[in-house]
């Protein structure tokens, strides 16, 4: 199928590992120029660039990025307009998943998830419907969120459930004002991915991880990723503030 999505240009945050990178293969695959965040590991970065450029033809950079930091995340924005000429798609891929209980979380560490987690999605989001206003043109927003938005933590991470269900709700708020300007906001949830963020936790603890999948197994990062690329193509352009669950049934709604 084609998705008409080449020569679109993306922004990915988070795209140097995980499901990030399978972003932006996917996007990549279909002729999509791509603007990707990376902030700790710079040859991860340039792995993901060398391997895009040496099989397909899009334009491809990547931007160090401190997405808690409101000066970074506008440089993001920036250096993406003024290297690769526009920008069409965002994905709100990153996310941090900071363990411990209520009882003896630090506002520090709250504050640290939610800066990533929930704040840089909303200020991307608005430079880059702004931009679209600006330029008169059509959007599409990803956002990733997590079945933990609708389940809650059991396992010291309320502070994680807390922002990605802040995440659901800014998402239906940000497509209800800007349906009628062609652009649409919408969301993946996953469950249990095999990335670097979980695997430590699967590999202690297999069982408990596997049984709570009706699938019974670990999603992989691409099997994802080509869903959520279906996501910002225009041939979702009907949808706008859904929010789709990608967890192997851990969800199902």
């Amino acid at each position: 199928m084609d998705l008409n999505l080449k020569d679109r240009t993306a922004i990915v945050t988070g795209g140097a590992s995980g499901l990030g990178k399978e972003l932006v293969l996917s996007l990549a695959n279909e002729g999509v120029n791509i603007c990707f965040t990376w902030q700790r590991h710079e040859s991860h970065a340039q792995q993901l660039i060398d391997t895009v450029k040496a099989t397909t033809s899009v334009k491809i950079i990547a931007v160090r990025t401190d997405l808690s930091d409101e000066q970074s995340r506008h440089q993001l924005f920036t250096t993406c307009i003024e290297k690769l000429g526009n920008a069409d798609i965002l994905v709100n891929n990153a996310g941090i998943w900071l363990s411990g209980y209520v009882s003896e979380l630090t506002q520090y560490d709250w504050d640290r998830v939610m800066n990533v987690n929930l704040k840089a999605v909303f200020h991307l989001s608005q430079l880059f419907i702004n931009h679209c206003r600006e330029q008169d043109q059509a959007g599409s927003i990803l956002n990733i969120t997590s079945q933990a938005a609708f389940h809650g933590s059991t396992t010291g991470h309320a502070h994680y459930a807390a922002s990605k269900a802040g995440l659901v709700a800014f998402s239906i708020s940000l497509a209800r004002e800007v349906a009628r300007q062609k652009i649409n906001v919408n969301n993946i949830a996953v469950g249990i991915m095999a990335t670097g963020m979980m695997q430590s936790n699967i590999e202690q603890n297999p069982d408990y991880y596997l049984n709570r999948i009706p699938l019974g197994r670990v999603a992989q990062p691409d099997e994802i990723a080509d869903i959520g690329v279906f996501m910002v193509s225009p041939k979702t352009r009907y949808m706008t503030g859904a929010t789709i669950d990608v967890t192997g049934g851990m969800l199902m709604r």
